[in-house]
């Protein structure tokens, strides 16, 4: 019984860790919404873009959360606004901006909270059933 509550405690420990780094990819997409080029007609900060996959550590025969891949949203195009006075504007006077929709980031970040903190109350209430059996245990 110890194990498989072990076992639940590393599950929902993996899942924190996801979501974790997913809540951190979000703030930074709306951390750099307004991020652009170095220079006139110079490409902004591009969204950042995160996907997980489900491991089987082969030790435990436990599935995990894992990170498949980190990269960059390079199918979404860039947002122009005309904007002559900006330091990036091109020989046109429209800018680039970065290619980060924060309706799309703040519901992101609001789901990954939400699992991160359901992750959370599932290895609790783990912690607690490891608790209580050791208590049993030391009484009998």
């Amino acid at each position: 019984m110890i194990d498989a509550l072990r076992s639940i405690t590393s599950i929902s420990g993996s899942g924190m860790q996801a979501q974790s780094l997913r809540m951190r990819v979000a703030s930074e997409n709306i951390a750099n919404a307004r991020s652009t080029g170095n220079s006139p007609g110079a490409d902004p900060f591009r969204r950042k873009t995160i996907e997980f996959s489900a491991q089987t550590d082969r030790t435990t025969d436990m599935t995990r959360v894992a990170v498949r891949s980190l990269g960059v949203d390079r199918t979404t195009p860039f947002v122009i606004e005309h904007d002559p006075g900006n330091p990036a504007a091109d020989a046109s006077g429209d800018v680039k901006l970065p290619n980060v929709n924060m309706l799309v980031e703040m519901a992101d970040l609001r789901e990954a909270g939400r699992s991160y903190s359901a992750n959370l109350q599932m290895m609790k209430q783990a912690r607690s059933m490891i608790s209580m059996t050791i208590d049993l245990l030391r009484a009998g």
